[in-house]
């Protein structure tokens, strides 16, 4: 008798730009629960320290309430940021569907500001195929806000 081994497919959205502010702007704005507000959307109970928990509240759907969950998992400062980004409810198809993802943020000084590195990982195919495609269309506005809001402390 053969087991079958089913591997999980995932992909990643990966965005790789270059900002013209300092590493410590961009710094800022990603661990200041009042910026995330502004440039994502707001946080509860948001701090940059390894374990502290924190959701984000969208639109719901079906049995998902809206409620994004969040750990932080790695605080390097003025470098690398990551979170656990879970969501979603088993019994939803599409818009809902159950997720279970990491963001991480990776800063890099260049000569013309700083190369912002965000990789949102762990999108399961086909499950995650719908949040996969909003998020792809979402992140590039994310960054372009926070680009827009780092712009204005300096």
């Amino acid at each position: 008798m053969s087991a079958v081994v089913s591997k999980v497919q995932t992909q990643d959205i990966v965005i790789d730009e270059v900002f013209p502010h300092a590493v410590a702007t961009i710094w800022k704005a990603l661990t200041s629960a009042q910026l995330v507000a502004r440039w994502l959307m707001p946080p509860t109970g948001f701090e940059a320290v390894v374990g502290n928990a924190f959701t984000f509240k969208t639109n719901p759907a079906g049995a998902w309430d809206g409620t994004i969950h969040c750990r932080v998992l790695e605080v390097v400062p003025n470098q690398r940021l990551a979170y656990a980004w879970k969501g979603g409810d088993e019994s939803n198809t599409g818009y809902g569907s159950a997720l279970d993802t990491v963001v991480t943020w990776s800063l890099t000084p260049v000569e013309a500001g700083t190369r912002v590195r965000v990789v949102h990982s762990g999108f399961v195919t086909p499950k995650n195929d719908t949040a996969y495609r909003n998020m792809s269309d979402g992140w590039v506005k994310v960054l372009q806000r926070l680009d827009a809001i780092s712009g204005e402390d300096e």
